[in-house]
């Protein structure tokens, strides 16, 4: 039996917003005729026509939320974007808004992207294409708009590009200093780039700037830039290269209790219960709160705050009932310093007195810190090199930074090259060089630029080691490209531990850098140690260094028994023998036993002699 192909029905089902009205015998000539009622401004500019023709339906989109893009209306292979019109819009007769309205320029949705045949360019138009786009750079979003030469990287590092142009540390408001964000970074000598998007521009995003232009040098440098590492030159970095400050706010507030009581904010006195010591307490006020340009180190008190007794009342030695305070101070967190940059004494929302205080540091590049190019090129600091032992130029120029030439071909991130190459032409024609998407300045306008000024057109130079002063054998590409620092600074992740709190169910180290944690050693760290056969150092880090416990076990019959501290005497409470023995074991395996216990399973421990 041979199944007959369905064909779409004869009369248009027409819908509005996914909801059917009717039918109507011709849809395409009706889709035309409404777009062109929208063109005639009859119709809002608002409304998307889409005609499915497989299945025959008619959809006419109003809601609000979809997506949509500007287009210049194609007609019969010609723009309507005459050349008379952009006469007009030169001498600021015609707005964006009187093109939409003269049917010069329509917004399409994603449905109705469907039915149109779109040309990138003007010079490519035929009778066949119903739309042209308004630039080729606006098939990017706004963060890709930015990066400069897109369409000479591969698709992921474009991706990683938009990611770390977020992350990068700039001017992030040109208000910082009268606000009081939880966390906030500021560069120091922020720089416009040399290479530059029409985007860019359009966004002035020259007036919060987050990079500097670097001379970057692409070659080895003894090892130190192997994979994705990067050598910096330690000289730049104490001129102020990617240098930034971090503001951290801390804020407290007189919270409220019931019955009446309140906390206070004043300098503690040794008789508060839990009074940490006078060193903690020696840059704050008479008020309780430190004074500003203090310079703290971790732990140090910043806003001495008293809090009212957990329990109404406490009777003293003498009998007499008395009421304590608990020391509740807001303090610095371990391993942080800095300086106390400002502070505002305020009304919290409940009308109670809340203090902020902001803590400035400086942070100063250094090994394990994260640089970016804007082509998704990312790297840590691995060596910091002195300027007299970094390669320099013939006429003594020295790269900021010294990148590895094997990051490039394998992610085909020809638009670094590109940028770097455009880069040193910039310099040395003193321009703003264009690097927006499939209109910006080419190759051979930065060879021109750079044969013109005495340099070899690929970029290439002659270096001479630092340390010896010999000429390096082989020709280096040098120039200059805007990098950015990334937020992900050593100095915030650096974590260490001997010992330190662990948590109250397994007896184990807690987890995280602020919680003061140990550092997980896992499963596959273990079965290394397997490997290598170093039992005792699994023992160590396993149980020694987590949670070892001794715990007494009744010999009789194999479970967990207690010492009675009014007979001073062990004792199981199970068979009431006294014969027990103490056994090491880790305090997780101690909680298992108590857990299986607690599904009416009785675990013993069988013990015997070593021997």
């Amino acid at each position: 039996m041979v199944k007959k192909k369905r064909s779409a029905p004869s009369k248009t089902s027409i819908f509005l917003n996914g909801k059917f009205v009717g039918y109507h015998p011709d849809g395409k000539s009706l889709a035309n005729r409404l777009r062109e009622r929208r063109r005639m401004n009859e119709l809002n500019s608002q409304v998307n026509i889409y005609y499915a023709q497989r299945l025959n339906e008619l959809h006419i989109l109003t809601d609000k939320g979809r997506v949509r893009r500007p287009y210049i209306v194609v007609e019969n292979g010609k723009s309507r974007l005459a050349p008379e019109v952009m006469a007009r819009i030169k001498n600021n007769e015609l707005s964006w808004g009187h093109l939409i309205k003269m049917g010069i320029i329509e917004y399409l949705d994603a449905q109705e992207e469907e039915n149109t045949f779109v040309a990138i360019n003007e010079k490519d138009l035929t009778p066949e294409h119903t739309h042209l786009e308004v630039d080729p750079a606006n098939l990017f979003g706004v963060v890709a708009g930015v990066l400069p030469y897109p369409e000479h990287n591969s698709s992921p590092r474009i991706t990683m590009g938009c990611a770390m142009a977020k992350q990068s540390l700039g001017i992030y408001t040109t208000n910082f200093r009268q606000r009081y964000d939880t966390r906030g970074y500021v560069m120091y000598y922020p720089q416009q780039p040399l290479v530059q998007t029409s985007l860019y521009k359009a966004l002035n995003l020259k007036q919060k700037a987050a990079g500097q232009n670097c001379v970057v040098a692409l070659t080895s440098y003894h090892g130190y830039n192997m994979a994705d590492a990067i050598v910096v030159n330690k000289s730049s970095i104490d001129r102020g290269l990617h240098r930034i400050t971090m503001f951290k706010t801390y804020e407290t507030e007189e919270r409220m209790y019931p019955g009446g009581q309140k906390d206070k904010i004043e300098l503690p006195t040794p008789d508060v219960v839990g009074y940490r010591g006078e060193i903690v307490y020696r840059h704050l006020g008479e008020d309780g709160i430190i004074i500003p340009e203090s310079e703290i180190k971790s732990k140090d008190v910043l806003v001495g705050k008293t809090s009212p007794p957990r329990f109404l009342e406490e009777i003293s030695v003498f009998g007499t009932v008395e009421e304590k305070k608990r020391e509740s101070s807001l303090s610095l967190k371990a391993g942080e310093s800095g300086r106390v940059d400002s502070i505002v004494v305020t009304e919290g929302p409940s009308g109670n007195r809340l203090v902020k205080v902001r803590v400035r540091s400086i942070k100063i590049p250094e090994i394990g810190d994260k640089l970016a190019s804007r082509h998704g090129q990312k790297g840590v600091i691995g060596l910091l090199v002195p300027q007299e032992d970094m390669p320099f130029t013939k006429s003594g120029i020295v790269p900021d930074l010294i990148v590895n030439p094997h990051a490039i071909p394998s992610r085909m991130t020809a638009g670094h090259l590109l940028e770097t190459l455009g880069g040193k032409a910039a310099c040395m024609g003193g321009i703003i060089a264009n690097g927006t998407a499939f209109s910006g300045n080419t190759e051979d306008e930065y060879k021109e630029i750079l044969k013109k000024a005495g340099f070899q057109e690929y970029g290439e130079e002659v270096l001479y080691d630092g340390t010896t002063g010999k000429k390096i054998i082989s020709k280096i590409f040098i120039g200059t490209i805007y990098y950015q620092r990334l937020h992900h600074l050593v100095s915030n992740k650096m974590h260490v531990r001997s010992r330190g709190p662990v948590q109250l169910l397994t007896h184990q180290p807690t987890e995280g850098r602020a919680r003061e944690g140990g550092l997980r050693f896992g499963e596959m760290e273990r079965d290394c140690l397997i490997g290598y056969g170093a039992s005792m150092l699994i023992k160590e880090r396993l149980l020694e260094e987590s949670d070892k416990t001794i715990q007494l076990i009744c010999t009789e019959c194999g479970s967990i028994a207690t010492h009675d501290y009014a007979r001073n005497r062990d004792i199981c409470p199970i068979c009431q023998c006294e014969s027990v023995e103490p056994v090491e074991m880790s305090y997780a395996f101690k909680l298992l036993l108590d857990e299986i216990k607690s599904l009416y399973i009785f675990p013993r421990i069988k013990l015997r002699d070593k021997g």
